[in-house]
């Protein structure tokens, strides 16, 4: 049953139709056209609906050039231009250094970026606010995303669990200590099964950096912002451990949270077309890009936002 929405009349359009794809995350947007700026009303109106379900979906849109999807990504908040894929090095867009190309190409068999459950960029003191994701080639079949409702995740919680996590923090650390090779999965079809090397970073063609390793503590508990509502904030590409704790120490109660993070009745599954944009709140959710479609290209374009403090 559709969910309607009130647009502004500049659009063309005299009502915004939300479509929820799951229930406890996820929603599609129809009626909007980004290849014409948004009134402030009608972004308005999206942004509800973007704090309301924590990821959408436009699909149906336009083509769109590199200064519409800037257009429409900036209404988020500050966008980044640093690149944020340690130890790989994402391409950018030649004279948009903030649109990252996000590409697999057909004969690709390797690791896909984003191909676990993480939360982006959580190692930095102002992780990202939210992503922008732009679909410009997808496969007939596969490449679906999937994400995960932090809220959810800390409020079925045992009330003994939160009272104990409440006061915590835990360090992240852009060196993924356990985020690398061996719990990412290489590319799969039906009639194709990866090989132990096609885990390996090196076989995915991109190219590979060594940067200073960062590392920041957050709460394990945070706040969002722009809702009030407690989640859960601890993911398996950055988290290293629990400030005050060794990592060995850390380890148990980290494989707890992150399999509790992701259970199925918090998860959407969203399959692409071309030209569908999405927005996904990183302060509240995880994703995980499925890595089943050996033998079709997939590219997609990426501008992420800043968080404009630290969590807390």
């Amino acid at each position: 049953m559709s969910e309607t929405i009130a647009a502004a009349p500049s659009i063309g359009h005299s009502a915004l139709v939300v479509r929820p794809i799951a229930g406890s995350i996820g929603a599609e947007i129809y009626g909007l056209d980004l290849t014409c700026p948004l009134s402030d009303e009608t972004f308005e109106a999206v942004h509800e609906v973007f704090l309301q379900h924590l990821v959408i979906f436009l699909p149906e849109q336009q083509a769109l050039n590199p200064d519409q999807l800037k257009e429409f990504a900036g209404r988020f908040g500050e966008i980044d231009t640093a690149p944020f894929v340690h130890p790989l090095k994402m391409p950018s867009l030649e004279g948009y250094p903030e649109v990252f190309n996000v590409i697999k190409e057909a004969s690709n068999s390797a690791i896909n970026i984003g191909g676990f459950w993480h939360a982006d960029v959580t190692y930095r003191e102002r992780p990202h606010l939210a992503a922008v994701f732009y679909a410009k080639e997808t496969p007939d079949f596969g490449g679906d995303t999937m994400f995960a409702n932090q809220y959810l995740a800390y409020e079925t919680l045992s009330d003994g669990m939160k009272e104990m996590l409440s006061s915590m923090r835990a360090v992240h650390s852009s060196d993924m200590p356990h985020g690398r090779e061996d719990v990412r999965f290489g590319a799969v079809s039906k009639d194709h099964a990866p090989t132990d090397g096609d885990r390996k970073f090196e076989a995915t063609g991109l190219e590979t950096t060594r940067v200073d390793i960062i590392e920041t503590a957050h709460p394990v508990i945070r706040v969002h912002p722009g809702t009030g509502r407690k989640a859960l904030y601890v993911n398996r590409a950055f988290t290293s451990r629990f400030e005050g704790m060794s990592v060995e120490e850390s380890l148990p109660l980290l494989h707890i949270l992150w399999a509790h993070a992701a259970r199925p009745e918090f998860t959407c599954r969203y399959r692409w077309t071309p030209h569908t944009v999405a927005v996904w709140d990183n302060r509240a959710t995880q994703h995980y890009a499925i890595n089943d479609y050996y033998g079709q290209r997939r590219h997609m374009q990426r501008i992420s936002i800043h968080e404009a403090t630290r969590p807390v």
